[in-house]
């Protein structure tokens, strides 16, 4: 079930944000400060659900801009715990097929594309907007996945998979798939709470995770507002 909160203006022209639960909406919601023209969704956690609940919102009204946030894994050496990653796209590293040459990505099937790119403009004024506000930002692709890394193996054969991955997560290229049908720009922000690899829950740091999310939150308003 998705968990919501409107803006207080119900028209066109809004900007849609969507990020997996509840925590992160709340968060999210302590730097933007609750007001228009903000539509926060808590639309669910994995691909399929992100898009449904994005798809839902977009058939009723028009925004001008989805924006898919959250906490996510960050690749050693890419993007450490703390920092905030913005996305140059939104790339669904585990939609293929295994073969006995090895993964077979569904380009390589012929069946689309794995990658969605983000708003360019759009992200390049949100990472340099965050850079001013003094928080660290990482620009780089963020992988959506259906089963989260847990191992140092899966971690490099995704990092191996898309080269440059920055972040890793579960709902971006659903909500970019339903922006690029309805033809809204698409942008997604991850705060990183631990590193991509071993599941160690010991080495999360999911409440400063969703504080910088929260800082985060209030650039967007300042940007997007």
């Amino acid at each position: 079930m998705t968990q919501d909160v409107r803006s207080s203006v119900d028209g066109d022209g809004d900007v849609l944000i969507v990020t997996a639960v509840k925590a992160e909406r709340d968060a999210l919601l302590r730097g933007l400060r609750n007001g228009s023209p903000f539509d926060v969704v808590a639309g669910g956690v994995g691909p399929a659900a992100a898009a449904a609940s994005a798809a839902a919102r977009m058939a009723r009204r028009r925004y001008r801009l989805a924006i898919c946030a959250g906490i996510g894994g960050g690749f050693p050496g890419r993007a450490e715990v703390g920092a905030l990653v913005v996305a140059d796209e939104a790339v669904a590293a585990d939609l293929g097929t295994e073969a006995p040459e090895g993964f077979l990505s569904l380009d390589r099937l012929g069946f689309g594309s794995i990658r969605i790119p983000a708003d360019e403009g759009k992200s390049a004024r949100l990472a340099e907007a965050l850079r001013s506000a003094g928080l660290p930002v990482v620009v780089g692709p963020v992988l959506t996945v259906s089963s989260a890394t847990g191992t140092g193996e899966t971690a490099k054969v995704r990092a191996m998979r898309v080269p440059g991955a920055a972040a890793e997560a579960m709902e971006g290229y659903g909500v970019a798939v339903a922006a690029q049908n309805m033809g809204v720009p698409f942008l997604e922000i991850r705060a990183v709470s631990n590193p991509v690899g071993p599941r160690n829950r010991g080495t999360w740091k999911i409440e400063a995770a969703l504080e910088r999310l929260a800082e985060a939150g209030a650039v967007i308003r300042e940007v997007f507002g």
